[in-house]
């Protein structure tokens, strides 16, 4: 296949690029535990596994070896997947045991996610701040985001390097040349979106498989490079050592934090690659004498099991203890637990299926393990997922008996239901409880083509609509939605929303980014051209500190643009917001304890800011529904035997549904339809 590279005859195994895999999951694990910063240390795993699967390819390739795909495919997959149903197994019963229910539905859709390589496709459509502070709010399943995306890699790299071989062949180019050309067409080509994508929406991009190809293709294009890099023994000592320096660097002195995965990560892999150069010096002054430190390498022979368990077994603790931050001592301990953890699962799981003599023996019995794998974990994710099914499809079907919500503040009401009825939203349907914008626009699409965000949804579209309400702006809009809709339905109106999360409506802001100031001008120019009667948005934004609430800045001029333009604005008052999970306060406290009932003016100021807000706008019409939210000045975490909110600051579908009565007919006589 072409000229045959320089080599140096040096065994495939290099101890060096395994000491480097050790402290890239030590910077991973202590920057997790203790500094809540991203380390790069997951970015030098994929350049290290690109740089690995490449030389073995190009082996095989150049020594006349068939790549013999399918079995390759069966081969990896048999040796990742045992160690992931061990640690999905293990989360899955810890899970049980110490997170509350409000969380279950999620983790065990992040299940089949993290077991079937999609899990960052999910957390990139969910938007997940990867930066949280706060981890005890994260999915302990979270980190499996870079293991789907490397799986993914795996499929996505054979089949490029067997593309490769075939250019090759039939064009008779030399095979390095074809896989440069290749491989350096993905990484420019992936660079490039990555930043962009990194610019534009990084929640996103942080997670999108795209965006970290060019990483793999880096580790490929070094592996490439190498055989002809002839570096002066003292210039390798030096390379080796500054690169560790730079890659100890990267968390401490690049802010990564709104800037991975785009040029910003150019940094650890340029300091990783600087080591894999400096390779095998000999001299005891080289870094590669630290790399190839015995237990270094031990520790880099445990890395893939370690990286598994360690986040798991952070978030579950933090959950355990209800704390935010893991301290000194926990985090000793949690570290302590995940090197045991992942001892054991390398020594009595990892190590021995990969020398099974039986296991190895033919595809199929690749096959038969890598099947069993993925039924230990589904087998009890499916039963979890539909006893819970049933629990909630048993607790819906009485629920207009045993589940009033806003109806129960009808001065006459009197309960008839069962007393020990459980409460609705259940807790693990209670995190999802949000009014679905699944329906596009098709007959209301004027326009909304061009839309950021979530674009146009039709939640109630008649034909032939007696009146046009466009709700526009954030989530908080978007919960008013199933209040909204009924009286929609019942009166002949179009229902049309245009919601964006966290993205307020209102004229330019400079601290919103790009996406949202485009959205908003795309929805005024939408709502215009449609012609609507009526636009209904957030009034107000509510804050967990003093003052509360305010009226963000750009809500005035651009309540004043749409009345402008002939039509009704509609501003809602935004509900309270808590500092802690007030969904779950019922499961944490008991849905009657103090903690679960606060004080109205303890989430709330005196001041009214509708009252100034009327006074600069006196044709909007504003809308306030406290007293359904927070009836008799108490902020109470269940009505009526409904969940009020889902988490700390939305409210559930259920809940809203359940003040429809009342909300729409406040707004009916607001609008004066």
């Amino acid at each position: 296949m072409g000229v045959t590279p320089p080599t140096e005859h040096k065994s495939p195994f290099r101890p060096e690029v395994q000491g480097l895999r050790a402290l890239a999951v030590l910077m991973v694990v202590t920057y997790h535990i203790w500094f809540g910063r991203v380390s790069g240390g997951v970015d030098i795993f994929l350049l290290i596994s690109a740089f690995l699967l490449t030389l073995s390819f190009i082996r095989k390739v150049e020594s006349g070896l068939p790549l013999d795909l399918g079995r390759y495919w069966l081969r990896q997959f048999k040796r990742l997947l045992p160690p992931v149903a061990v640690v999905l197994a293990g989360v899955l019963a810890a899970t049980g045991l110490f997170v509350p229910q409000s969380r279950w539905s999620e983790i065990l859709s992040q299940s089949w996610s993290s077991l079937l390589y999609f899990q960052n496709w999910l957390l990139a459509a969910e938007s997940v701040d990867y930066y949280a502070v706060d981890h005890s709010t994260a999915s302990p399943l979270q980190h499996f985001w870079s293991l789907s995306v490397q799986g993914q890699v795996f499929i996505l790299w054979p089949l490029l390097f067997a593309a490769s071989a075939f250019l090759a062949r039939t064009g008779r180019i030399p095979f390095r040349r074809v896989v440069l050309a290749v491989f350096g067409a993905v990484f420019i080509v992936s660079l490039s979106f990555s930043i962009a994508e990194t610019y534009g929406n990084q929640a996103h991009a942080y997670f999108d498989t795209r965006t970290r190809l060019w990483e793999f293709a880096l580790g490929t294009l070094l592996a490439l490079a190498l055989p002809y890099v002839k570096l002066p023994r003292s210039l390798r000592i030096m390379a080796g050592w500054l690169g560790l320096g730079i890659m100890f660097s990267v968390g401490f002195l690049l802010d990564v934090q709104g800037q991975f995965p785009g040029y910003v990560a150019l940094w650890p892999l340029a300091a990783a690659a600087l080591v894999i150069t400096a390779g095998q010096t000999g001299s005891r002054f080289g870094a590669d004498r630290l790399l190839s430190w015995r237990p270094l390498i031990r520790l880099g022979d445990m890395s893939y099991a370690l990286y598994l368990w360690h986040w798991p077994v952070l978030v579950i603790y933090l959950i355990w203890r209800g704390r935010e931050e893991v301290g000194p001592v926990g985090g000793t301990a949690v570290i302590g637990l995940s090197l045991l953890l992942a001892y054991l699962t390398t020594r009595l799981v990892e190590r021995p299926l990969r020398s099974a003599e039986w296991a190895n023996r033919n595809s199929g019995r690749s096959a038969v393990v890598i099947a069993l794998c993925l039924a230990f974990v589904a087998a009890p994710v499916a039963g979890w997922e539909q006893g819970l099914r049933v629990q909630s499809e048993r607790a819906q079907a009485s629920a207009e008996l045993n589940n009033p919500g806003a109806a129960a503040l009808a001065p006459d009401y009197v309960y008839a239901g069962d007393p020990q009825a459980p409460l609705l939203p259940t807790p693990e349907a209670g995190a999802k409880d949000y009014v679905s914008l699944e329906t596009p626009c098709t007959r209301y699409a004027s326009g909304a083509a061009a839309l950021q965000g979530s674009g146009c949804s039709e939640i109630v579209s008649p034909e032939n609509p007696d009146k046009i309400v466009v709700a526009v702006g954030n989530s908080h809009v978007q919960q008013w939605l199933a209040g909204l809709a009924p009286i929609a339905a019942e009166r002949n109106w179009a229902l049309i929303a245009l919601i964006q999360g966290g993205c307020q409506f209102e004229t330019h802001h400079d601290n919103y980014p790009d996406s949202c100031n485009e959205r908003n001008e795309q929805a005024l120019d939408y709502v215009t051209e449609l012609n609507a009667d009526a636009v209904v948005t957030t009034a107000t934004y509510s804050t967990v500190e003093e003052p509360y609430e305010t009226i963000p800045g750009g809500v005035v001029q651009m309540a004043r643009e749409v009345m402008d333009r002939g039509m009704t604005f509609v501003g809602i008052r935004d509900n309270p917001r808590h500092d802690f999970h007030m969904g779950g306060c019922a499961e944490d406290y008991g849905a009657d304890a103090p903690e679960c009932n606060l004080p109205y003016y303890s989430v709330r100021s005196p001041s009214q800011p509708l009252n100034a807000l009327q006074a600069a706008l006196p044709d909007a019409r504003l809308l306030d529904v406290d007293d359904l939210v927070c009836p008799g000045g108490v902020c109470s975490a269940v009505i009526g035997n409904v969940r009020v909110y889902v988490d700390d600051n939305h409210l559930t579908q259920t809940y809203v549904s359940t003040m429809a009565p009342e909300l729409g007919r406040r707004f009916a006589s607001l609008v004066g339809w």
